[in-house]
């Protein structure tokens, strides 16, 4: 790789790249995200390296490791290009049939194709398949196109042209107004306008100034961020060189998570790549302008998801947030103007660099501009990465891109913006997902999680829960927060284990009204979320829990009942096997008895029963 001394010698590099590959030529692209290494994508890309070097194929067929391909359900993904043939949960067993099937004889293999779960139709192509139909890919869009540990493929799909736009010729203010007008908000939670944090810190005066990109991301479930450090690392960097040149900074930090090697990882070796072709360090392009990055690992706090949290665990102090004002893109690293914007944010800043603030602003609705990228987890049969233009309704999200619930069940809710977000009913399904739509009902966009729940959840033991959560993860800084969490946690595990009273439900809200009010950041002004939409939108299961001492839902343990149907009961006694406190008594082939003063209801029993004689009530 050269190192490219000006604008003019990139292009003539990316012009001789394009130039020497081949558009047609065949390509295996191995998911290689969040989802599927788990799975064994490794192992599946090894296969195919050793059977298409068995077959003489190694120099014909280009294998490649890829981003996140989104469909994280049905792990390992493989995407095989030029024709956009998508397989899903490939083994590495598996791979010398599609070579020799896809690849030598060019026949689709229906087994490994996605299946409609409503009419059981088969989908071969990407373009084909609902879950990716609804969506709009800008940040996600070179996902299942590229190698995330090369430059080249980043180049040959546009990578780097956004800076040499910027410092080819525009000025800072242009850049920050083309933000501005995009209507790029914070993809990190607080949705705070992008352009507007840009020039509040331009306009502070002084020569050192920080460009943060927040890759603490620590909702539970959600991996928007952390598949994007993985699987497009460059874009990260060029939003925050761009972003630099905006604001007057030469020096960029991306704080992450130790939890996450391979983004550290990908990341490390980009930033690398990135200074040998000069599109880090002194004099870029040979525009004048410098930019370096670094990295910061954090130990993983959910707090310091919050910028000044963040900002004190960089300086090397315990990760609490402070009081604001001032903000950070005044006196943030170091008590200098810095800004903050998570990974997504600056992902988008390319795109929109390149395409324009009037394309990036003709996608959304009026306050909500562009795509948001969420992960879709729970009780869908299409869990896994999207992104969605802003307005896009939570029924398009549930029953179209999700393909519906897991076995026929009934939709129930769906919790937006992570732990802290709310709780939102079946009555809301048509509602676009955007900003204030969502504040509308009691919930937040956050950082992208979307977590569908079915007829099986309780709701009470769904707050209770998010609750223990950020209990945990409170700093204990404030009052509020530290004590409000510690209260409530306390309270809805008493209502869970039936001992729930009528007084229950208004201290709650008392307690909720405080720490909204009161708590020093957003962990505990929004930790209320759950609790307040739960109770707003499902209080009859509170009151069957503290009036009837009943889970409608069949979840709460201390509630439960088991019983054995002695009509239905064959006396097979594995249930009798599997109970840990000997509470389960009768003969062989006889229906069997439960003795509720020892029954602990683990629900094992029910579990293992064959004939579904035992039966649980509450």
């Amino acid at each position: 790789m050269p190192k490219f001394e000006s604008m003019n010698h990139l292009e003539e590099y990316r012009g001789r790249l394009l130039s020497s590959r081949n558009p047609q030529e065949p390509q295996v692209l191995v998911c290689g995200g969040p989802g599927c290494l788990p799975m064994g994508s490794e192992e599946v890309a090894a296969a195919f390296q050793a059977e298409l070097k068995q077959r003489g194929l190694a120099g014909n067929v280009v294998l490649k490791e890829s981003g996140c391909q989104g469909l994280c359900a049905k792990a390992v993904k493989v995407m095989l290009r030029p024709q956009g043939i998508t397989y899903q949960q490939v083994t590495a067993e598996d791979v010398p049939e599609i070579v020799e099937a896809t690849l030598v004889n060019g026949k689709i293999l229906d087994k490994f194709c996605y299946q409609d779960p409503g009419d059981g139709s088969v989908k071969a192509y990407k373009s084909e398949v609902p879950f990716y139909q609804g969506q709009r890919p800008i940040v996600l869009g070179k996902m299942d196109l590229i190698d995330p540990t090369s430059l080249d493929d980043y180049l040959a799909q546009g990578g780097y042209q956004a800076l040499q736009k910027v410092l080819g010729g525009k000025s800072s203010e242009a850049v920050i107004d083309a933000v501005e007008q995009s209507g790029l908000r914070g993809r990190g939670g607080g949705g705070f306008p992008t352009g507007r944090k840009w020039r509040l810190c331009r306009q502070v005066a002084g020569d050192v100034k920080y460009i943060i990109c927040n890759g603490d991301e620590g909702d539970p479930g959600a991996f928007m961020d952390r598949a994007v450090m993985e699987g497009d690392p460059h874009a990260v960097l060029e939003g925050m060189i761009i972003g630099g040149f905006a604001i007057g900074a030469h020096q960029g930090y991306i704080y992450v998570r130790h939890e996450y090697p391979l983004a550290v990882k990908r990341l490390a070796l980009a930033i690398d790549q990135a200074r040998e072709a000069g599109l880090l360090g002194a004099n870029l392009l040979g525009s004048g302008f410098s930019f370096d990055v670094k990295i910061s690992k954090g130990a993983g706090a959910f707090v310091c998801g919050e910028e000044t949290a963040l900002i004190a665990s960089m300086e090397g102090d315990i990760g609490e947030p402070h009081p604001r004002p001032p903000y950070p893109a005044v006196a943030g690293l170091w008590g200098k103007p810095t800004v903050i914007n998570n990974v997504e944010t600056w992902a988008n800043v390319p795109a929109i660099m390149s395409h324009g603030s009037e394309w990036y602003a003709g996608i959304g609705t009026g306050n909500s501009k562009g795509t948001k990228v969420f992960s879709l987890v729970g009780a869908v049969n299409n869990t896994g990465l999207v992104e969605v233009p802003m307005g896009t309704t939570l029924r398009q999200m549930v029953y179209d891109l999700g393909g519906g619930i897991r076995g026929g069940k009934e939709f129930k809710a769906v919790q937006t913006g992570g732990p802290s977000g709310g709780c939102i009913p079946k009555q809301f399904l048509d509602l676009p997902v955007d900003y204030d739509s969502l504040q509308s009902v009691g919930s937040i966009m956050g950082s992208g999680g979307m977590i569908v729940m079915d007829e099986t959840s309780c709701m009470v033991d769904v707050a209770r829960y998010f609750m223990s959560f950020l209990h945990d993860e409170s700093c204990g800084k404030c009052t509020p927060c530290r004590e409000g969490t510690k209260h409530l946690l306390e309270i809805l595990t008493e209502i869970t284990k039936g001992n729930g009273q009528e007084e229950h439900i208004p201290l709650m809200e008392e307690l909720c009204d405080t720490m909204a009010a009161a708590s020093l950041c957003g962990l505990g002004q929004s930790a209320v979320n759950p609790v307040r939409s739960t109770l707003k939108y499902f209080r009859e299961e509170y009151e069957a829990h503290i009036l009837h001492k009943k889970c409608p839902a069949l979840v709460c343990r201390p509630l439960l009942k088991y019983t054995v149907d002695p009509e239905t009961c064959t006396g097979c006694l594995a249930c009798v096997r599997e109970c840990p406190v000997d509470a389960i008594h009768g003969e062989a082939a006889e229906p069997q008895v439960i003795d509720q003063e020892l029954c602990i209801k683990c629900g094992m029993c029910h579990a293992v029963c064959k004939f579904d004689a035992v039966k649980v009530e509450s």
